[in-house]
């Protein structure tokens, strides 16, 4: 056993270290804080997203967040399909051409998908909108697509 507290202080410390980062590298990323620049992949389900897994954009993965903000107008009812497709061609179609360099009308590398509140994140408050880019063809990369 030992003696010394700081010794032992020291190395519960250092247990619970690696206790976190392990976790951190197997439990996924809360969907909505992920920011512009951060790569993950997206799941493959169409319902609720709750977690993504994130990691270095040198690492594969499938998307890359190119637009978080607020949709507008912050109206009290939930926006209707086309007021959300409104707002990502006037907001998340230029946020991609400024991070990426390219012309999303015209480019064919890359599609884009998004992040949108639910009905009850809606009546709670939450109106984040996180756009992301992603390969047209489904193909994972493995670096960054923001211009240089």
């Amino acid at each position: 056993m030992l003696k010394n507290p700081l010794v032992r202080n020291g190395i519960l410390i250092a247990v619970i270290v690696v206790i976190v980062i392990a976790a951190k590298m197997f439990l996924p990323t809360d969907a909505n804080s992920l920011q512009v620049g951060q790569c993950f992949d997206p799941p493959t389900t169409d319902g609720t997203v709750t977690g993504v897994d994130d990691g270095p954009c040198t690492e594969p993965h499938k998307a890359e967040v190119v637009f978080v903000g607020d949709f507008s107008p912050a109206t009290d009812s939930y926006p209707i399909t086309l007021a959300f497709e409104s707002f990502y061609s006037s907001t998340c179609t230029p946020a991609f051409n400024a991070y990426t360099g390219l012309d999303f009308e015209s480019d064919t590398t890359y599609d884009m998908a998004a992040f949108k509140p639910t009905t009850d994140g809606w009546s709670g408050g939450d109106r984040k909108v996180i756009c992301y880019a992603m390969r047209a063809d489904g193909a994972t990369m493995t670096k960054s697509i923001k211009k240089t």
